[in-house]
């Protein structure tokens, strides 16, 4: 069993390919077969099967046997670990934002106080 950082590690490392991602976004919406993961790619069959590996390895995919089919299915479980690790970071951005948004705020203040005041009247002209 890896731990937490290893499998963290193992699951990001699966989803920086954009064919395995793109894998993933056809799973998302149900079970498929190999070949019919493969119809949209331009690469040979083996090439898919490594890419499944790699995704079942970080356990993101589950592949089962239904006679001589073999579904692939998505396992989310993986993605929660990561959407936790990207949401400690989230927060610390978003805390930032709104300190910038407070600053920023206060700057505008600043300047409307220390403006000068312009007044309505019309110059009016000697001839």
């Amino acid at each position: 069993m890896l731990t937490n950082e290893a499998a963290l590690s193992t699951t990001l490392s699966a989803l920086s390919d954009p064919t395995r991602r793109a894998i993933l976004a056809r799973l998302a919406n149900g079970p498929h077969t190999v070949n019919e993961l493969a119809e949209p790619f331009r690469i040979s069959l083996p090439a898919i099967s490594r890419h499944l590996k790699v995704l079942t390895n970080a356990g993101l995919i589950t592949r089962s046997a239904d006679a001589q089919f073999r579904p692939c299915a998505l396992d989310p479980k993986p993605l929660k670990q990561v959407a936790q690790y990207l949401d400690h970071y989230r927060k610390l951005w978003e805390s930032r934002l709104d300190r910038l948004e407070v600053y920023l705020a206060t700057l505008q203040q600043e300047e409307r106080r220390h403006a000068p005041r312009r007044t309505n009247r019309k110059l009016r002209r000697r001839r």
